[in-house]
């Protein structure tokens, strides 16, 4: 394998994760959606 070979993905991986973890940030957490019935009575 040619010199740097490693290095170069280690880099990339880290700068893809970065950018996940950055847009993981300002993502809405998501509600948990509960389904009621229409007559409460029941």
């Amino acid at each position: 394998m040619a010199d740097g070979y490693l290095e170069k993905h280690q880099a990339d991986y880290e700068a893809r994760k970065e950018a996940w973890l950055r847009k993981k940030r300002h993502l809405p957490k998501a509600k948990p959606h509960i389904e009621r019935p229409d007559d409460e009575a029941l």
